[in-house]
């Protein structure tokens, strides 16, 4: 077995339990605080299945670093391994009993994501991919989507909490979508939206403002399904920068000009 296998084998196991745990907690009564404002949500899950991972993976894999939305960590070193998690993606979702959100875990070795996982506990799906190995949703391979007509195509991004300021122009990008007549989701999810390019059931999604935690599992699902990940300028996809278009390649060009503005470069 790899290194990089043992690692993805020990974060699905914790994805697994973070899951059964937020199940757990959210038929009884979540504890929730705002962070920036009213729609910017953390519960005592998020907080609980964060430190949770920490601590299992500083007892298995001491020299590890972890980066986190509610812990915070080093985004900026590129040397060892690190593993960026979302404890849930959807706060806003689970913290509503609607069941779009999921636990997401990256590993990056040495500045490049080697594979990830992201699992839903309420539908009791489980996305894994390792690089240059393909992208799997509950052990069988997945790929992107087909579809080359966007008039027949399914889209879905998300919004940042600040909207209202709309300070990537978001609110314009999107009326671009609904004045062509094209179908665009918005789920809540980033994590679950990337997954579901991977396996097909949306084409292409994209979104402003996502930190690392949010598209490190998801954009190596998409690749590795066969999809194409870059910035809205059309460069290299990475975590740490703001924007991602994320596509089943056919139509990248075509979500390229869609989304693209000369002010927003990354």
């Amino acid at each position: 077995m790899s290194e990089i296998q043992q690692f993805l084998d020990f974060a699905i196991s914790l994805a697994h339990e973070a899951g059964a745990y937020s199940l757990q907690a959210q038929r009884g009564s979540l504890k929730i605080e705002s962070k920036t404002n009213a729609f910017d949500l953390v519960t005592h899950v998020d907080k609980h299945n964060e430190d949770f991972i920490r601590e299992e993976v500083a007892k298995k894999f001491p020299t590890h670093t972890i980066l986190g939305e509610e812990g915070g960590g080093n985004k900026q070193s590129a040397i060892g391994v690190k593993w960026i998690v979302d404890p849930i993606d959807g706060t806003l979702n689970f913290a509503h009993g609607l069941p779009i959100w999921c636990i997401s875990i990256g590993i990056e070795v040495d500045g490049i994501i080697q594979c990830g996982v992201i699992f839903d506990p309420s539908r009791n799906e489980l996305f894994t991919a390792i690089r240059g190995e393909g992208a799997y949703l509950n052990g069988e391979k997945i790929s992107v989507s087909k579809t080359n007509d966007p008039a027949r195509s399914m889209y879905v991004t998300g919004f940042p909490y600040n909207i209202g300021e709309d300070p990537y122009g978001d609110i314009k990008r999107f009326n671009r979508f609904l004045n062509k007549g094209l179908i665009i989701r918005r789920l809540g999810s980033a994590a679950l939206d990337l997954a579901y390019v991977a396996c097909g059931r949306f084409d292409a999604f994209y979104e402003s403002g996502l930190a690392p935690w949010d598209s490190a599992a998801g954009a190596l699902l998409v690749r590795e399904a066969g999809g194409t990940t870059t910035h809205y300028d059309g460069t290299d996809f990475s975590v740490y920068k703001l924007s991602i278009i994320a596509s089943n390649s056919i139509q990248h060009g075509f979500l390229e000009e869609l989304v693209r503005d000369e002010f927003f470069k990354m």
